[in-house]
């Protein structure tokens, strides 16, 4: 497989269109595809969040409601994870060969603020 088979095998994959290290500025450029199924996601999740405020003014049993919050915040953690897969096989990529290593320690914290 060419550089160039690869590069729009990772676009296709929902990553940057070359353009994520950009010092104007940053932006990220996603597949249409990609942001739809993010956004999906949230739109999920944000049912979840709905469903579970009529929980609580149905006065649904504390559990359950508990419940349903770590539902929701296991599907956060999911869109995280597929937003940082792509920043990493993309924008990530594309600075450090461009010589920017600066973007490891930037990554480094991101990463560090999804893991708390």
């Amino acid at each position: 497989m060419t550089a160039h088979e690869k590069r729009e095998e990772t676009l296709d994959q929902g990553s940057c269109d070359g353009d994520c290290h950009s010092s104007e500025v940053r932006k990220s450029h996603h597949t249409q595809e990609f942001k739809n199924g993010l956004t999906a996601r949230l739109n999920r999740i944000e049912g979840q969040i709905r469903g579970i405020k009529g929980m609580i003014d149905r006065d649904t049993y504390c559990d359950d409601v508990l419940t349903q919050l770590a539902a929701v915040q296991s599907a956060l953690g999911s869109v995280g994870k597929l937003l940082l897969e792509g920043h990493m096989k993309s924008c990530i990529v594309e600075r450090i060969e461009a010589g920017e290593h600066e973007v490891i320690d930037e990554l480094l914290i991101t990463v560090g603020r999804l893991m708390k």
